[in-house]
């Protein structure tokens, strides 16, 4: 185990090194190719109902790509993460600035009250957060599990998508199981189709 974890920590420290190596005007320029990819990317116009991750995430940021998703009418999806371990449900968000509300950790998440909520059968394409990111679409979280958790049960139609720079892209992640995988990975210089 603890292998494992001083492999995740050198993983996550190679990545951060990158990660500040850039300048905030190079990262600005990096996610902006990552959006357009985001908005060009054909599991993406074709999908209904788009998962995200909440903006404020430590991760590739969303508020921009999620108010410009509710633009072109996509049903866009957030998570509101429950007391229960490594579980959240899933709602419908219809207007950014009035659906969203901080809970307890200071992330955005959809108000249960005024959002509606969606079963994970209906989601068409969900875009998966990460820290570092293998070829083969392994991934490495925070270590909570929520989101390796809902990669095993969204539907087999369902398109995993993970959204990163290229500095986040690493040889191999060590994973107890490839079901934990992401199929295709959009970086600013290339799209990854799992091996």
């Amino acid at each position: 185990m603890d292998e494992a974890k001083s492999g995740k920590n050198s993983v996550l420290s190679q990545v951060a090194e990158r990660m500040n190596a850039l300048s905030p005007e190079q990262i600005e320029e990096k996610y902006n190719i990552i959006e357009n990819k985001l908005f060009e990317f054909a599991n993406f116009l074709e999908a209904h109902q788009v998962f995200l991750y909440p903006p404020g995430s430590k991760e590739i940021p969303t508020e921009k790509i999620i108010r410009k998703a509710m633009e072109i009418e996509k049903s866009v999806i957030l998570p509101v993460f429950t007391d229960v371990k490594n579980t959240f449900l899933l709602y419908k968000i219809s207007h950014f600035d009035k659906d969203l509300v901080p809970n307890a950790h200071d992330m955005l998440e959809p108000n249960p009250e005024r959002c509606k909520k969606i079963a994970l059968d209906d989601v068409d394409i969900a875009i998966i957060p990460g820290l570092a990111f293998d070829d083969k679409g392994g991934r490495m979280g925070f270590g909570n599990n929520y989101y390796s958790k809902l990669i095993t049960k969204l539907p087999e139609t369902c398109r995993k998508v993970a959204l990163a720079y290229e500095e986040q892209i690493v040889d191999q992640i060590q994973m107890e199981s490839r079901k934990y995988t992401v199929d295709i990975i959009i970086t600013d210089t290339r799209v990854i189709y799992k091996i």
